[in-house]
């Protein structure tokens, strides 16, 4: 099995993600939905040798990852049992792949990841993420669970800021995933296990790399988090990722990773710094094949702020729904509104909410 081949028909087909594992056919996700290739859905569709059409054996997994990882990372993969990496085919697009062990075999999986970089227009974003972009320093945060566009999105912001300014933007990635070229910004992209060791490390040094924008690919420990935070007070534009599902919850995960001798502080500096938060996740459309991304967005007003200070983390909620002035959203507006525009179902939009009950009662008005 030639695994340039798979993935050569898996951006032919649109899917975005391929998994490899033992005693599973190779399968596609597309809009959403993981597939198998010897599922029904699949028959007839696969432009590709029929072999390839069966049940993976052990030998057939680690033959596919030794085609794409090179022997010296392929060596600390099986060390450590897991691997990030990216991979590019030329003339088709780049992947972000994640080589993991299970049971003791070789799994793959593999994120397609678009050559062009979409604008807010082409991804159906808020006009209010490109305000966000455009603050001249602070801290922005997308969130939203694996597989939530946070990559898509955050590619966006920063072409919008490689086209508007002259600046040096600095991205810290694992792996690097959207590539961009100098446009009006120079822009240094540096991989997480390539070209430095760690986060934290790639983050100490960007200080005496002169930059003015800071894409910090995951913030997920004390000290990355507290070095984005002074590099914010410092003058920066910083945007960082988290795993969370909400703005409230994406300010209290901040601060309860630190001891809590640390936290006043730290909700003294993110109140001070921080500009926004944009919450996402993408559900299933049903006016035409794909997926739209839902998104709750606060702004760092000053009553935000004062929330923050204070750690009235439960009120903000209440500030986003007051807040449309300011472009915020709340989830369920989201919701409602692509509900409304009859992009998406109700029962996927009730499904989603994060006040079912509450949004019953939006939608029947």
């Amino acid at each position: 099995m030639q695994i340039d081949e798979i993935l050569r028909l898996a951006f032919k087909l649109g899917v975005s993600d391929v998994h490899f594992t033992v005693n599973s056919a190779t399968a596609f996700r597309l809009h959403g939905h993981l597939r198998p290739f010897d599922a029904p859905e699949w028959a007839g569709r696969l432009e590709i040798d029929p072999s390839y059409i069966r049940v993976l054996t052990p030998e057939d997994t680690d033959n596919l990852a030794r085609q794409i990882i090179i022997p010296e990372r392929y060596k600390e993969y099986m060390a450590t049992g897991e691997l990030d990496f990216s991979y590019a085919i030329e003339g088709v697009g780049r992947f972000r792949v994640n080589a993991y062990k299970q049971q003791g075999n070789v799994a793959l999986a593999i994120r397609l990841i678009n050559s062009r970089i979409l604008s807010f227009a082409e991804l159906g974003l808020p006009e209010i993420l490109a305000y966000l972009s455009r603050r001249p320093r602070g801290m922005v945060l997308v969130t939203g669970p694996t597989g939530s566009g946070k990559s898509t999105t955050l590619a966006s912001m920063i072409d919008l800021i490689n086209n508007e300014r002259y600046d040096h933007i600095l991205t810290l990635e694992d792996p690097i995933e959207f590539v961009h070229s100098h446009k009006k910004c120079r822009v240094n992209q540096r991989q997480i296990g390539l070209d430095s060791k760690s986060f934290a490390s790639a983050l100490r040094a960007a200080m005496r790399e002169d930059p003015d924008v800071i894409l910090v690919g995951e913030m997920r420990d004390p000290e990355t988090i507290g070095i984005a935070l002074t590099a914010a007070e410092t003058g920066h534009l910083v945007f960082g990722t988290l795993h969370t599902s909400s703005a409230a919850q994406t300010i209290d995960r901040i601060i309860d990773v630190f001891p809590p001798h640390q936290q006043q502080q730290i909700r003294v500096q993110l109140a001070n710094t921080i500009q926004g938060v944009v919450a996402q996740q993408l559900i299933p459309r049903i006016d035409k094949p794909g997926r739209v991304a839902a998104i709750e967005i606060m702004v760092a007003t000053p009553a935000i702020r004062n929330l923050v200070r204070e750690g009235k983390t439960y009120q903000i909620i209440s500030q986003i729904q007051t807040g449309a002035k300011f472009g915020m959203q709340s989830l369920d507006m989201s919701l409602r509104n692509l509900y409304q525009k009859k992009m998406i179902s109700k029962q996927e939009a009730l499904n989603r909410a994060a006040d079912p009950e509450s949004l019953q009662k939006m939608i029947a008005d």
